[in-house]
């Protein structure tokens, strides 16, 4: 059989690289006479940079020190291609698992701009930004403030960064904003969510960093409040991504949306790898609804479904019903027992799972 092994990372527990060295060891386990190929994904979240530099030969993978979400210094890695392209990760910069606890009012995306700031410094002309994992709801201010933006109060005041401040904002300055790249900026997003509303940035992904409903509640009218002065097309698919950092650079420095899973994949060949595949494995940290609305194992399902391969997904936690375009599903907390024996040992859980699928797919 021909196996295609494509997972996204496991967030917090185990990159998409590891992840599918380990589900195919334990396919091999065995099946050892399989074919077995590896293409670790990512869909703009945490893992986009190893994604690309796995894709991409003659990649520089560079470093730099800049501010985190929380104010806090952190070390982000980002890629510089020949073509004078840059590969940036908000997940490195401004992730949600940078915050020493969460602060879902003053969270910040500052440590990104500062990060495309050096990208520009050193020459690229082009920046590919992959939004997914953020910490903060602020409509992506701190990293345009990072790029020169000014935000004033009525009393002409700066705003401090985070998203609560938002509420107060009576001017953008953008006098001093750098100029985008002439190549331009593409945003690789996981999510279809708006910036604002019921299925808006702060409503949907508020509460995973921290916001109780006051918070919701006023965070979507700073992001409102945004809008009203920003302009741009705050309903876009994808504007809500990264607590609304897609709408703020596609508003202010002119940012392309597009989908990241579906993007990647196509960088990394996985359509030329399912034309001759039978089983396509995939998994992330939670399997549930979510997983359908523009992240890796959705955009998945949907290759499978068109090319008729069948699917294993191995998934930390497996919730809600599992799709009829998934042949075979394992949780890794129900192999272990518990979400805390997933989350700190998870190779060996996966290379069980991989066993398994390998026994059940097999079989039909």
């Amino acid at each position: 059989m021909r196996v295609v092994v494509a997972p996204d990372s496991y967030k917090g527990s185990i990159t998409a690289e590891h992840a599918a060295r380990a589900l195919a060891r334990g396919w091999l386990a065995h099946r050892p006479d399989d074919d077995v190929r590896l293409l670790p994904l990512a869909d703009g979240g945490e893992g986009t940079v190893d994604a690309f530099a796995a894709a991409l030969p003659d990649t520089q993978r560079r470093t730099g020190t800049v501010p985190g979400p929380d104010g806090r210094p952190v070390t982000a890695a980002w890629l510089l291609l020949p073509d004078g392209e840059a590969v940036l990760e908000l997940a490195q910069s401004s992730g949600l698992p940078l915050m020493a606890t969460p602060n879902p009012r003053g969270a910040h995306t500052y440590g990104l701009g500062a990060v495309a700031r050096a990208a520009l410094d050193a020459g690229a002309t082009r920046l590919v930004i992959g939004l997914g994992g953020s910490a903060s709801t602020d409509g992506g201010t701190g990293a345009l403030r990072a790029l020169g933006l000014r935000l004033r109060d009525s009393q002409g005041r700066d705003l401090p960064l985070g998203g609560a401040a938002l509420t107060d904002l009576a001017h953008l300055d953008t006098s001093e904003l750098l100029p985008a790249p002439p190549g331009g900026v593409q945003l690789l997003v996981d999510v279809t969510a708006p910036l604002t509303g019921p299925a808006g940035a702060a409503a949907v992904f508020g509460p995973q960093k921290g916001a109780g409903p006051a918070d919701v509640t006023l965070l979507d009218a700073a992001l409102r409040r945004l809008a009203d002065l920003a302009g741009g097309n705050p309903d876009e698919p994808g504007a809500g991504a990264a607590g609304g950092t897609a709408y703020g650079l596609a508003a202010l420095w002119g940012a392309q949306i597009v989908p990241g899973a579906t993007t990647i994949a196509d960088l990394v060949g996985l359509a030329d790898a399912l034309a001759d595949a039978d089983v396509l494995l995939t998994g992330e940290g939670r399997f549930d609804e979510t997983s359908l609305t523009g992240k890796v194992v959705g955009s998945m399902l949907e290759a499978a479904t068109s090319t008729g391969v069948r699917v294993g997904v191995a998934a930390g936690q497996v919730g809600g019903p599992v799709p009829a375009s998934v042949s075979a599903a394992v949780s890794l907390v129900e192999l272990a027992g518990s979400v805390e024996a997933a989350l700190n040992n998870p190779e060996p859980l996966l290379r069980e799972a991989g066993g398994m699928l390998a026994g059940q797919l097999s079989a039909d």
